[in-house]
């Protein structure tokens, strides 16, 4: 039987995503990296041999730290001394050296205190004989909290409330958190000198900046706290924040806190920090799928960033002009573009960024025909709902009015799950054991 032309691309963008999926495994990103051969340990370019070493310890956090540790633990095996992950409910995976910890996500818990103060504690007993291997991936800020006293987790959990609604960015976030922070910005590096630490890390962070990953707990910090007290600022929300964290950032802008270490700092004497895997890797494979596929792949970018309703027009404007003029690609084609939005809650509905990037994309192509459009999170999860994304095509907005559903007022009430759940179109993966920012679909036939 024939599909319906928006059928098979329906199916076709389900295939691609499915592709990008896939080469964002976290054990096979270190696997590439990682690798043990005569008692030397291989990290990328770098040689480590393993008589240098008393202990091996790793530690780590993130959505995707199980799938790294199994990779670890197969490389290394008994050579592990010790080890602890934090990560999100259910993004588990079977280990035997590794202490894996589940914790909440995105607003830390104490599970996530509690994991983080045991890993400080290991890290505190590592000398220099011994190795630190950290994994970082999506999530490791709000999975590792840290708190410096009088901070308690419920003030930062109240901060990290208050910059989600305000459509704070990944760097805007991490910048206040490193500051609120004994683990952020660095200061694990602090915790475990003069070890060697390495950490190995799995971006989510729009151009792969290393000191904003999981708040960069090995890494060398730029930002500051007259940085973090401007952000507070700029999103509105400085007189809302816990007094105990207004109080901290101020003193820390006036001298009387200490800084983050920053480039230069002893703390970075024995640190090696190294990328294995990121958004670009699932979009080259989700490009060659599509390629596979019939169609013609075009990658917009793997740095979107900014408002997600803004990013969807422009998308859409894009997607508008290649079906009507073959400009800047020629159907069939597949626009492909990742990275992470942010939404600026303005109603009380459900949703994510994701989910409401392919509602304002649908909304931007209605009346184009032989279009779909697909947004999803490579975690599995879009903001605080059960779904990865959604799916759209040119029927979407005719088949939600046939059941009352008013696109445009979803949109404006942050409701886009609510739109989507009832047409069937939620993608809903589970738990990916991965974290790789989203992938944007556009396919035209």
């Amino acid at each position: 039987m024939n599909l319906p032309a928006h059928s098979a691309l329906r199916r076709d963008a389900l295939r691609i995503f499915r592709a990008a999926l896939r080469a964002g495994d976290p054990r096979e990103a270190i696997r590439r990296h990682l690798a043990l051969k005569s008692n030397t340990l291989s990290i990328g370019a770098h040689r480590f041999p393993l008589s240098r070493f008393d202990r091996i310890f790793v530690l780590g956090a993130g959505k995707a730290s199980a799938r790294m540790a199994q990779q670890v633990e197969s490389v290394l095996g008994q050579r592990i001394t010790a080890g602890w992950i934090n990560v999100k409910d259910g993004h588990t995976a079977p280990l035997k050296r590794i202490h894996v910890h589940e914790c909440s996500h995105p607003i830390p818990d104490s599970r996530g205190l509690e994991g983080t103060r045991r890993m400080a504690e290991i890290a505190a007993t590592a000398g220099l004989r011994d190795l630190v291997l950290c994994l970082i991936s999506g999530g490791a800020s709000a999975l590792a909290p840290l708190p410096a006293p009088p901070i308690t987790l419920a003030h930062k959990q109240r901060t990290t409330s208050l910059l989600l609604a305000s459509g704070a960015t990944i760097h805007e976030m991490n910048t206040v958190r490193k500051h609120l922070s004994l683990w952020k910005g660095g200061q694990l590096a602090r915790l475990a000198s003069p070890a060697t630490v390495v950490s190995l890390i799995l971006s989510d962070v729009v151009g792969d900046d290393l000191d904003v990953i999981g708040s960069g707990p090995t890494v060398p910090d730029r930002s500051s706290y007259l940085g973090a007290r401007a952000i507070l600022e700029r999103r509105g929300i400085l007189a809302r924040c816990p007094k105990p964290v207004v109080e901290r950032i101020e003193r820390g802008c006036r001298g009387l806190e200490p800084e983050t270490p920053k480039p230069g700092d002893p703390a970075f004497a024995h640190t090696l920090n190294l990328i294995v895997g990121g958004n670009r890797q699932s979009l080259a494979a989700a490009s060659a799928e599509a390629r596979t596929l019939g169609y013609r792949p075009l990658l917009l970018s793997s740095s979107i960033a900014g408002e997600t309703r803004e990013a969807a027009a422009f998308h859409a404007a894009i997607a508008r002009e290649a079906s009507q003029t073959g400009n800047p690609v020629r159907p069939p084609a597949c626009l492909l573009s990742g990275g992470e939005t942010t939404v600026t809650l303005r109603g009380k509905g459900l949703g994510g960024r994701n989910q409401e990037f392919t509602l304002a994309a649908a909304l931007a192509l209605n009346g184009l025909d032989n279009c779909v459009v697909l947004s999803a999170g490579t975690d599995g999860t879009d903001g605080p709902t059960d779904a990865a994304g959604a799916i759209a095509d040119s029927q979407t907005l005719a088949r939600a009015a046939s059941l009352s559903l008013d696109a445009q007022a979803m949109l404006d009430s942050n409701d886009s799950y609510h739109f989507f759940d009832p047409l069937g179109d939620l993608i809903r993966t589970g738990p990916t054991l991965t974290n790789v920012m989203d992938v944007h679909i556009f396919l035209l036939a």
